[in-house]
């Protein structure tokens, strides 16, 4: 039986050995950040930011507001959704509407459910109220700087983009489990993102913004398409890759996800259906991710084989390559995602949420339990 533990626990050694190798090179994918674009000849273009809303979360009114204080010249309608009359996310955009008078405002509410997917129906329900061609979607936890459209627009503008798609890091507010949230942003998903990207291993389109055409929703079958499935970003952005368009990502800035998870419990569930979904677009890619968990392996590699010299030294490489990459992302964005003394906590959740995202079919979206099929399919559980 030693035997036996001492030859796993070896694996363990080579597989956090591996994993602190990449994670030292997604590391190295952070040291250089652009130079920000300047505003394009498409920088005065009519636009229409569309915000579904489901309930008021923490910060929803500064979130909110950011786009409001847009430093923009072109004409800016901003057109709010929520499927019901009694959200209170309406009183938020109703007291931002008295302090921008000026703002070109629309407010949708539509209960009509055209598909399992809620912010999707919400789209469907939106999109007959927009004005103009370019439409720039965000999920109601973004917040942005002032010249966000700028930025998007000249990435729009380059020769056969399609849609433009923005990294974003975690800004929290509350208490440790917010916190925490920001800090897998910061220091797993975003370096994850940025090395699959320089590596051509991924294309992926975030629900931190979504800029593109009339004319290319309306080629791809409209939010229609996606009425049915839980990665309705990464779906909008594949099908848009496949009638021929680019997909662009900007590296020079990034929009802020507003972290507010108060509990726990908030915190897994969110994580969880994030995991599950990243599962059911790519299965085998999403395995392979094992490897950007160096810490949690050499820790079991320790429990396996015991407080010798080979497992402690892959657990010093482990913590030192983990921290290298926590400084880069830092810099990288600007910012400073969360405390060190936190990180191996945070490896530790982001490696029990990984496993866990391989047993069991539902995921929470906003409260409401959902089940989801190997195709992508999400539908609502009977009695939620």
């Amino acid at each position: 039986m030693f035997g036996i533990h001492h030859l796993v626990g070896l694996a363990f050694c080579i597989l956090s050995l591996m994993a602190t190798g990449f994670t030292l090179a997604a590391a190295a994918t952070l040291f250089f950040r652009p130079a920000r674009a300047r505003p394009g000849k498409s920088s005065r273009a009519p636009v229409t930011l569309l915000k579904p809303l489901h309930l008021a979360e923490p910060g929803l009114e500064e979130n909110l507001r950011s786009f409001f204080r847009l430093d923009y010249d072109g004409p800016i309608q901003i057109v709010f959704g929520a499927q019901s009359r009694k959200d209170p996310a309406l009183c938020v955009i109703e007291k931002l509407v008295r302090e921008f008078p000026a703002a070109n405002v629309k407010i949708v509410t539509d209960p009509a459910f055209g598909g399992s997917n809620p912010k999707v129906a919400n789209l469907i329900n939106m999109l007959a109220h927009a004005r103009h061609e370019i439409l720039v979607l965000s999920d109601s936890d973004i917040r942005v700087q002032p010249g966000y459209l700028h930025e998007i627009l000249a990435a729009l503008d380059e020769p056969e983009v399609g849609v433009v798609s923005c990294l974003y890091s975690g800004k929290p507010i509350g208490n440790v489990w917010a916190t925490l949230a920001a800090m897998g942003i910061g220091y797993h998903f975003l370096p994850n993102v940025c090395l699959g990207m320089a590596l051509r291993l991924t294309e992926p389109c975030f629900g931190s913004t979504i800029a593109l055409k009339r004319r290319v929703l309306d080629e791809i079958g409209g939010f229609e398409s996606l009425a049915n499935v839980l990665a309705d970003d990464y779906e909008l952005g594949r099908a848009v890759r496949e009638k021929g368009y680019r997909l662009s990502i900007p590296r020079a800035f990034a929009v802020e996800h507003v972290c507010s998870e108060q509990t726990f419990s908030q915190l897994f569930r969110q994580e969880l259906r994030w995991a599950r979904t990243n599962l059911l677009v790519a299965k085998s890619g999403y395995a392979g991710t094992l490897l950007t968990y160096p810490l949690p392996l050499a820790i079991i590699a320790v429990l396996l084989q015991g407080f010798s010299v080979l497992p402690l030294a892959v657990l010093g490489a482990a913590i030192a390559s983990r921290a290298c990459l926590a400084f880069q992302s830092d810099r990288f964005l600007g910012v400073r995602c969360g405390s060190l003394w936190l990180l191996p906590l945070r490896d530790v959740l982001s490696f029990a949420i990984f496993v866990a995202s391989f047993f069991g079919h539902t995921v929470e979206w906003r409260g409401t339990r959902y089940v989801t099929a190997d195709d992508g399919a999400l539908a609502q559980l009977e009695g939620a």
